[in-house]
């Protein structure tokens, strides 16, 4: 590729540059590590396995412990007198923080359960 730029160079007596003014270094950091369709499973403090699925999931460089998630959709299993309760959880947006193993869902926020209770909210955070 280098070498095509400079025999381009040479027949159109031109150099193509890139001002390092035109490079968003901003963005760059803020999205230094970005996914798409990003999804994690494991098992609770309990030992209850969740679900976690996101349209799209980044971390921003001076943030390693949080990873931030676009369109959240998942389910959570819980225990509730001695029954498994399935939780189908959706949100327009969330947080997973690696160190507290909490994931924070904004906006949004629909939890439909297998024993038929609903949870309409804007926040909620999850221990996980």
């Amino acid at each position: 590729m280098v070498a095509a730029l400079i025999a381009g160079s040479l027949f159109t007596r031109q150099l193509l540059w890139t001002p390092i003014s035109a490079i968003n270094m901003t963005d760059i950091v803020t999205n230094q590590f970005k996914m798409s369709n990003a999804s994690f499973s494991g098992t609770d403090e309990n030992g209850e396995p969740f679900q976690i699925h996101a349209q799209s999931g980044r971390q921003e460089y001076d943030k390693p412990d949080i990873i931030l998630l676009d369109t959240v959709s998942g389910t959570i299993n819980t225990k509730s007198n001695g029954k498994t309760v399935t939780n189908h959880i959706t949100a327009d947006a969330g947080e997973y923080n690696r160190t507290t193993r909490t994931i924070t869902l904004i906006n949004n926020v629909r939890l439909d359960a297998s024993d038929g209770n609903k949870l309409r909210v804007n926040e909620w955070v999850i221990k996980l």
